[in-house]
C-alpha cells in the first residue's frame, strides 16, 4: 500500500493520519495516527507498513499481535539461515 491508500483506508476506519518529514534517509517520514472518536488512541511510527499494522491492531483490539510477533521472528530466523548459507 502507498500513502494515499493508507490515508484513505484509515479515514474509512475513523482515523486521522498525518506524516511529516523526519530527515532520516532510511525512514523519510514520521507517521501519526489518531482515532477521531477517541483521541487518546493514537500513536507515531516511522514506517508506512507499521502505521497500517498499528491501525489494524487497534481496530481488532490487538487480537493478532502474537501471530504477528511469531511471524516476524520466523522471518528473521529465515533471513539468518539464508545469510549463514551464503558464506
Amino acid at each position: 500500500m502507498n500513502w494515499t491508500n493508507i490515508k484513505r483506508w484509515a479515514k474509512d476506519k475513523g482515523y486521522k493520519v498525518d506524516r511529516e518529514k523526519s530527515g532520516d534517509e532510511a525512514n523519510p517520514y514520521n507517521y501519526e495516527r489518531k482515532l477521531l472518536d477517541d483521541p487518546a488512541r493514537h500513536g507515531t511510527t516511522n514506517s508506512l507498513s507499521k502505521i497500517a499494522m498499528n491501525i489494524y491492531n487497534d481496530i481488532t483490539d490487538n487480537k493478532h499481535v502474537e501471530h504477528q510477533k511469531r511471524y516476524a521472528k520466523e522471518q528473521s530466523e529465515k533471513e539468518v539461515d539464508y545469510n549463514y548459507g551464503s558464506w
